[in-house]
C-alpha cells in the first residue's frame, strides 16, 4: 500500500446542514437523459429514431469519429426527443421510463482474456465515456494506451456519497475490473482510497494494481491532484481517471454480459430538507431525484458539489453529486460602480497556509495562480498544469473568491496548449 505526499487540506463549511443519510434508496426517474454540455464537442451518428422503445445498455447512438464507441440507454424506456446540433453535435437524447422493459445483454465471450476484448467491450457497452483523459478533460481515443491509470475510491467534496458504501459487496466486481484495465496500460492502476481495511488485494494483475491511501481533508481525494503527485500527466504521457464504482461496473459485466442499473448518488443542499443517498440510473432528472425534498421556495440545481456544481438538468456520467441551493438575487449595483470595478487592476494574491492547503501542498499554490492569471503556459506546465482540470482549483477559487475565477483561467490555458502543442 502506497502514501502519497499530500498531507493537507481544508475541512469546508458549505452553510448546509445534512441531515438523513443512512442507506441508500433506489430511485429511478422518469425521465433520463445521453447528453452533451454546451462545450463539449460530441458528434455523433447511427441516432436512435424518436419513439424508439429500447433496453437499458442498448446503444442509442455513436461517434462519428470513434464508431466503436457507443452512447448506451441509461434506463429501459423509450426515446422522447433527440436533440442534435449543427454538424450532428449531441445536444440530448431523451428517454421516457418504461417498467418492465428489457436490458441488453452484451457479447463476453473471451472478453477478459484479452486487451482488444476489454476495449471493445467497454467501447460497445458504454463504459468508455466514463473514462476521463488528462491532460485537457477529453474522452479518451478509441486506441490510446496509457500512461497510468487511477481509479478513485476516495472522495472529499461537500457532502459526496461515499464510495466504500457504493462498493459494499462488490469487492470481487472490482478486482476483476481493475485487473481487466491493468491490461489497457504499460503503467500502474492505482486504487486511491481513504484509510481503512483495503478495498481489493494491493498487488493484482501481477502487483500492477496498487493501493494508494488518502486523507480525510479536501482535496485530498481529488483525481487530479493524486495523479500529479504520482504520476503527473503529459502531452506524450495520458493518465485516464475513473471512479472505482465504474470499475466495478466493469467487472460486472464482464461476467454477466449485463451493464449494472444504477449508481450511488447523493442530494443535498441548503434548500433541502434532508440529504438524501440514492441509487439511480446514469443521466438521472435531477429534478425527480430531489421532487418532494426541497424547502418551499426558487432554488437552484446543480451537477456536483457546492464548489464545483453547474446549473444542470440531467446528472452527467462521471457525477454523482446533486447539489440544491436557494436561487440567490442578484444585488443591484449602480453602472458607474461596475464600470469601475470591470476597469480596476486585478486584486493581487496574498500567499496564505489556507491558499497553499486548497491545493493539498501538490505544488506552490501562489506560482500557479501568477502563472494563469498571467498566460504563462510554459511556467504553468512545468507546475503540473496538464494533470489538472477545473474541479481541482475549486476550492482554492472558493478560499480566494476572486475574479475571474482560476478554473475558468485553467480551462483557457489547457485549451490553448492542447491548440498549440498538442496538435
Amino acid at each position: 500500500m502506497l502514501g502519497g505526499r499530500l498531507g493537507t487540506g481544508l475541512h469546508v463549511a458549505t452553510g448546509a446542514q445534512p441531515r438523513g443519510g443512512g442507506e441508500p434508496v433506489r430511485r429511478m426517474t422518469e425521465e433520463a437523459a445521453v447528453f452533451c454540455r454546451p462545450e463539449g464537442d460530441l458528434r455523433v451518428d447511427d441516432v436512435t429514431p424518436e419513439d424508439t422503445l429500447v433496453a437499458q445498455g442498448a446503444p442509442v447512438a455513436r461517434l462519428r469519429e470513434h464508431p466503436d464507441i457507443a452512447l448506451v440507454a441509461p434506463m429501459a424506456g423509450r426515446v422522447a426527443r433527440v436533440v442534435l446540433r449543427p454538424g450532428r453535435r449531441l445536444a440530448e437524447i431523451v428517454l421516457f421510463r418504461e417498467a418492465g422493459g428489457d436490458r441488453h445483454r452484451h457479447d463476453v465471450g473471451g472478453s477478459a482474456a484479452t486487451e482488444a476484448g476489454v476495449r471493445r467491450l467497454m467501447q460497445s457497452a458504454g463504459l468508455w465515456p466514463r473514462l476521463q483523459r488528462r491532460p485537457f478533460g477529453r474522452l479518451p481515443p478509441s486506441d490510446e494506451r496509457p500512461a497510468a491509470i487511477v481509479a478513485m475510491a476516495a472522495d472529499t467534496r461537500p457532502m459526496a456519497p461515499d464510495p466504500r458504501m457504493a462498493l459494499r459487496g462488490r469487492e470481487e466486481d472490482l478486482a476483476r475490473g481493475l485487473s481487466a484495465l491493468a491490461g489497457l496500460t504499460d503503467g500502474p492502476v492505482l486504487l486511491c482510497q481513504q484509510a481503512g481495511p483495503s478495498l481489493v488485494e494491493n498487488g493484482l494483475a501481477d502487483g500492477r494494481v496498487m493501493i494508494v491511501t488518502t486523507g480525510p481533508r479536501h482535496p485530498q481525494g481529488l483525481a487530479g491532484l493524486r495523479i500529479h503527485d504520482l504520476c503527473p500527466a503529459g502531452i506524450d504521457a495520458p493518465v485516464w481517471e475513473v471512479h472505482a464504482e465504474d470499475a466495478a461496473d466493469l467487472g460486472a459485466l464482464l461476467v454477466t454480459g449485463l451493464l449494472p442499473e444504477t449508481r450511488l448518488v447523493s442530494v443535498a443542499g441548503a434548500a433541502m430538507n434532508e440529504t438524501l443517498l440514492l441509487r439511480c440510473q446514469p443521466g438521472a432528472d435531477m429534478r425527480g431525484l430531489s421532487h418532494g425534498h426541497v424547502r418551499p421556495g426558487p432554488h437552484v440545481l446543480m451537477a456536483g458539489s457546492p464548489l464545483d456544481g453547474r446549473e444542470a438538468r440531467w446528472l452527467g456520467p462521471r457525477e454523482r453529486q446533486v447539489t440544491v441551493n436557494p436561487q440567490a438575487r442578484a444585488a443591484s449595483r449602480h453602472w458607474f460602480q461596475s464600470a469601475l470595478t470591470r476597469s480596476s487592476t486585478q486584486v493581487p494574491v496574498i500567499p496564505t497556509a489556507a491558499l497553499e492547503q486548497s491545493v493539498g501542498g501538490a505544488f506552490p499554490a501562489a506560482a500557479m495562480i501568477r502563472a494563469l492569471a498571467s498566460g504563462d503556459d510554459e511556467t504553468a506546465m512545468k507546475l503540473g498544469v496538464l494533470s489538472l482540470l477545473e474541479d481541482d482549483l475549486a476550492l482554492t477559487d472558493y478560499v480566494i473568491g476572486g475574479a475571474p475565477r482560476l478554473s475558468t483561467l485553467l480551462r483557457r490555458m489547457l485549451d490553448r496548449i492542447e491548440t498549440e502543442y498538442a496538435a
